[in-house]
């Protein structure tokens, strides 16, 4: 049976798992009873406060526990829940309020002191900072997690379907918008990825992908619902986080492609037990195949791919743990979803072409707030969402990523897709991380220009690396440049952001 909102998760796994570790994070833990506690301590002291059903609240920090306890708190409530980007400004975090009315912020005393000076451009009534140092006109987060210890009923007039979070997209042109999910969406969600990676009390699960993204935030909430053990960090760390799995006994890895480039990459690597891993998980970017096999070969597991997007409010395509796992493709969409790829005139392209990834199911957006044009452009009036994802999709039903409709380069004419040469270029033995971006050309209009980070130790031959490039790619996909750097401009999830390739290093 469905839980009626996504704060009645804490509370019932506070019933049903107890005094079992719910969460670990730099040595600390809470059980899932300790959560549940905290939680509706601080949606007590919201409600005083005056924040009401239905009111935005915001998270702008980095993961912590206080991140996750007023994440359920605000869901307590009612209240919608808006995750921030960690990478936003001050400036840029007030737009994102602004937009969703947010009445209230819990963050980072940093994040909190610069909030504050921007607070007369915003409609927030309370600055709420975790840790010490909490700046003046700010009210301190254990101020109102340690006065009344008593459980809190979840509002009984909440229904599924009114609004949870408001999610910002990462705004490649223009404003980001907000993407309005509802209870229903996350609750359903967090179900059928746990249904189709097998999330069970048993698993312990390794992450440091941030909960203010969609990605993390089902990982957190599946973890929640199926009583597995949350092992969280603030950042990524190659030794802290390989310690952890050690340590802890993990069953489940989970992260971003560069994550596993710099695991792979690693000279220690191999000191620590990463034995007890029995699947890890990859998403937010296609994957090159030949770097899939290495991280199966070094974990002894299987990788196991994901996609989704944050008007999904977490996964649509996956594969199943029973089923094979497919290097290369995404999987086949969640249960309760459908699939499409869909040709630019509109008609459904045979199996095996390109077209652009379309969905449709419960999880999808209900709107973006304020912004009537770009929802209907986004979501057509059969509800199927368009993903601005170029995608091709076998005779089985898999999906293959083949990239981003916007990432797309055309030289003199010819379509060039960015991942199709990154996963040619990746297979080179001397290359740790690649990405492909554009370059603007007088006569071709624009050309591939491949930014490539070599291993540690490796002496990268660009010629030998430009002839692997030209044995596996027809002539025009052929990278004309190629640049050599130490490291790739990424979000904070640790995804290469390609259209800050050709700004970040000018």
């Amino acid at each position: 049976m469905m839980q009626e909102s996504v704060g009645a998760l804490v509370r019932e796994a506070a019933q049903r798992f107890g005094v079992k570790t719910a969460l670990v994070f730099e040595g600390r833990r809470w059980t899932f009873r300790d959560l549940e506690l905290d939680a509706s301590n601080v949606a007590w002291q919201l409600q005083k406060l005056g924040v009401r059903a239905g009111d935005a609240v915001s998270l702008f920090s980095p993961n912590c526990p206080e991140w996750i306890i007023s994440y359920y708190a605000v869901m307590k409530i009612g209240a919608v829940a808006n995750p921030l980007n960690l990478m936003l400004t001050a400036e840029e975090a007030a737009f994102a309020m602004n937009d969703c009315a947010a009445v209230a912020v819990f963050g980072s005393a940093d994040r909190i002191a610069g909030l504050a000076k921007v607070k007369d451009q915003t409609r927030l009534r309370h600055l709420i900072s975790f840790g010490e140092g909490a700046c003046a006109g700010a009210l301190r987060f254990e101020d109102l997690r340690s006065e009344t210890r008593e459980p809190f009923a979840i509002a009984e007039s909440l229904t599924l379907d009114q609004p949870c979070t408001i999610g910002y997209t990462s705004g490649t042109t223009g404003h980001p918008k907000g993407a309005v999910l509802t209870h229903r969406a996350i609750l359903m969600n967090t179900a059928m990825t746990a249904t189709m990676h097998m999330r069970t009390s048993a698993d312990t699960i390794v992450s440091a992908l941030p909960c203010s993204h969609v990605y993390g935030n089902i990982i957190m909430n599946s973890a929640m619902a199926y009583g597995a053990t949350l092992v969280l960090h603030p950042i990524f760390d190659v030794e802290k986080v390989l310690e952890s799995v050690q340590s802890e006994r993990a069953t489940m890895l989970e992260g971003v492609p560069t994550m596993y480039m710099y695991i792979l990459d690693h000279p220690r690597r191999s000191a620590y037990d990463v034995s007890t891993l029995t699947r890890c998980t990859v998403g937010g970017q296609t994957m090159p195949e030949a770097k899939m096999r290495e991280v199966e070969s070094a974990f002894a597991c299987p990788l196991i791919e994901l996609w989704g997007m944050t008007e999904l409010g977490g996964l649509g395509t996956t594969h199943s743990v029973y089923g094979p796992t497919r290097h290369g493709s995404i999987g086949v969409p969640l249960p309760h979803l459908e699939a499409r790829v869909m040709g630019a005139d509109g008609v459904v392209v045979p199996r095996g072409e390109v077209g652009e990834l379309q969905i449709r199911g419960p999880v999808t957006l209900k709107e973006y707030i304020g912004r009537p044009e770009a929802t209907q452009e986004a979501l057509d009036q059969d509800g199927w969402l368009h993903t601005g994802d170029l995608v091709r999709q076998d005779q089985e039903g898999y999906l293959y990523v083949v990239d981003r409709l916007k990432d797309m380069i055309i030289t003199g004419g010819y379509n060039i897709y960015p991942a199709e040469l990154e996963r040619v270029i990746a297979e080179f033995p001397e290359v740790a991380m690649v990405a492909v971006g554009n370059v603007p050309d007088e006569h071709k209009g624009e050309l591939a220009k491949a930014y490539v980070v070599p291993r540690q130790g490796a002496s990268l031959d660009i010629e030998a690396l430009d002839a692997h490039c030209r044995s596996r790619l027809a002539a025009y996909k052929v990278p004309r440049l190629y640049q050599v750097v130490t490291d790739l401009p990424k979000t904070s999830t640790g995804k290469i952001l390609r259209r800050k390739l050709r700004e970040h290093f000018q």
